[in-house]
């Protein structure tokens, strides 16, 4: 926003270190923390270094304090700035209040829905998330990855990257061959007509509660993987079937929750390229083959002549020759960078407990030569857990599935809004608790750091009065309340004579930030600063609300406080479109 006046700035001082025959500067811009002023600073030591290298006996700690003093005495004071000083070899430059907060509001009015984006890098990024077992149910244990991994994705494109959204559904494995006997022996015929998922996942439950019962059936499970491995066109034809039942299921979740991706792999698709990468680094000496007393293994740390246990060893293939998740793992890296060449980073959105085993994968790619390895990157998190940290098992059937999720959180929303305005029509009553109870889901799995447990509980995730989604939609439907009874878009510029309260001038900077933390954000691959400041822009904009009014204020505070809130209302829908939640029109 303010580029233009810090290269004016730069290019000044570089004509003021011409003159004075220093060295060609490197100067590094930052902002200067807010305290009721917006500034930016740089330092000159690295200058006074530089001065120091070429000969010249200096102080570098003091030569940087009379450079930045030489420097501001140069500058003067610039167009757009009130006050220029220097501190300490800081040469600090504070913009006129009034032209900036005027120019803050201009830009978000003129970008709309773009306010806060970045321009295009042509870098591309994949980000993997998601990946539920086919088979099972959808519960809310697997929505931290999902909405985490499409917060990010959205993070990154705001901020300029080309993203490729990917999932990895697991659809082969134990699990499905469970499903498959209990389904031939038990449900033979049946098809899944509503709730798919949870049809899924009985079945499942069923399954593994009928072994346990009866631990002999184990034979007739063993029976039907040996048709697996056999290619039997029943169980093929079957396994085809009902895998697609449930991606047809996982669809209706991710339409629900307003995630979608671009590229679907399988683990299926992963054995047989996994097991010809692991035939490679045994021809190379870099897996030891020692079936079929045991597993093909990759010593890591001994690869790498180091005596630590980093690494330690990575089993890439079991005795029987069967794969693992790693054999499939290192076949997937592979396949994604050719199928995307031009890949700058492949993130696996996976949780914390993976965090050893994608060291291995990425590490033993990259013994193997793999140019690209360093590229692939692991985004950990914590697990989401019920009240009283009870943790979730599909085989337990100690899990809350996602359609139980949101029709329970629909309910409580419809009851709070219908509360709040018992005049909206019921048709627009349910609109706005969908939106409320979906946007309560997504931000209660973002608003944490990616390492910590979320406990997913209704009185945090559809609080009204406290950091949740329904308190920051909230302040965008005051925002919107205030514009439809003005009935007037403001002034098409700054009233002469305006001033700013402090109030104001808070909400100002909070929607000055927005850029810079999506670019912080995407750069820590975290959605939870974007999370907090847009929580933190909510609470500002109902301190405005209270203490400054707008609609019966005098000119010219009335057209610059209309103007505030159009800007707050455009950034809060844009922060939260972010977080991929709708702002109501009322609530």
């Amino acid at each position: 926003m303010f580029e233009q006046e810090q290269q004016e700035i730069d290019s000044r001082i570089r004509e003021f270190c011409a003159e004075q025959n220093l060295p060609e500067p490197t100067l590094q811009w930052s902002w200067i923390p807010f305290s009721g002023h917006w500034g930016i600073t740089t330092s000159f030591f690295q200058l006074a270094a530089q001065e120091a290298r070429l000969g010249k006996k200096v102080n570098v700690l003091q030569r940087a304090a009379e450079l930045a003093e030489l420097a501001a005495a140069y500058l003067g004071i610039p167009t757009g700035f009130e006050r220029v000083e220097a501190v300490k070899g800081y040469l600090n430059l504070y913009f006129d209040s009034t032209d900036y907060a005027w120019r803050v509001i201009e830009a978000v009015l003129q970008e709309g829905e773009n306010f806060g984006c970045h321009p295009r890098l042509k870098k591309r990024v994949m980000v993997e998330f998601s990946h539920p077992n086919t088979h099972k149910a959808f519960h809310v244990g697997h929505l931290r990855s999902a909405i985490l991994g499409d917060v990010v994705a959205r993070l990154l494109q705001a901020a300029g990257y080309d993203v490729v959204r990917a999932n990895y559904p697991g659809d082969i494995g134990l699990h499905v061959i469970k499903w498959l006997w209990n389904y031939l022996t038990r449900h033979a015929g049946e098809r899944p007509t509503r709730d798919i998922t949870q049809w899924m996942g009985s079945i499942y439950i069923e399954a593994s509660r009928r072994l346990e019962e009866n631990p002999e059936l184990e034979s007739e499970i063993r029976a039907v993987y040996t048709r697996w491995d056999q290619r039997d066109p029943e169980i093929i034809r079957l396994w085809q079937e009902t895998r697609q039942w449930s991606l047809d299921g996982f669809k209706e979740m991710y339409d629900m929750l307003g995630i979608s991706f671009d590229v679907y792999y399988f683990n299926s698709m992963m054995e047989d390229a996994g097991k010809e990468v692991v035939r490679e680094l045994i021809s190379r000496n870099l897996a030891q083959d020692e079936r079929p007393d045991g597993p093909v293994i990759v010593k890591l740390d001994e690869l790498l002549g180091s005596k630590s246990e980093k690494y330690r060893v990575l089993v890439v293939l079991r005795s029987d020759g069967t794969a693992l998740y790693a054999t499939e793992d290192l076949a997937l890296a592979e396949r994604k960078f050719r199928d995307y060449p031009d890949l700058e980073r492949s993130l696996y959105v996976v949780d914390v407990r993976q965090s050893l085993h994608f060291q291995q994968v990425f590490k033993t790619l990259e013994i193997a030569g793999r140019p690209w390895a360093n590229r692939c990157q692991h985004i950990p998190y914590e697990l989401v857990t019920l009240p009283g940290s009870v943790a979730m098992a599909s085989r337990e059937g100690t899990v809350v599935l996602l359609e139980d999720l949101i029709r329970e959180a629909t309910s409580r929303a419809l009851a709070i809004v219908q509360t709040k305005n018992p005049d909206l029509p019921l048709e627009v009553q349910e609109d706005v608790a969908k939106a409320v109870a979906l946007g309560a889901i997504r931000y209660s799995m973002v608003a944490r750091e990616n390492t910590k447990v979320v406990t997913f509980d209704w009185e945090t995730a559809l609080n009204f009065e406290g950091q949740a989604a329904p308190y920051i939609q909230y302040a965008y439907v005051r925002a919107n309340s205030i514009l439809r009874k003005a009935g007037s878009a403001g002034p098409d510029k700054m009233p002469s004579g305006g001033s700013l309260s402090e109030t104001e001038i808070v909400l100002v900077d909070l929607i000055s930030r927005f850029p810079r933390e999506i670019e912080r954000s995407a750069a820590e691959l975290s959605p939870l600063g974007v999370a907090n400041w847009l929580f933190d822009l909510a609470q500002a904009f109902n301190d405005f609300y209270n203490k400054c009014p707008v609609l019966t204020a005098d000119e010219p505070a009335r057209s610059t406080r209309l103007q505030l809130v159009m800007a707050t209302r455009q950034t809060l829908a844009n922060g939260l479109a972010l977080l991929g939640i709708t702002a109501p029109q009322a609530m």
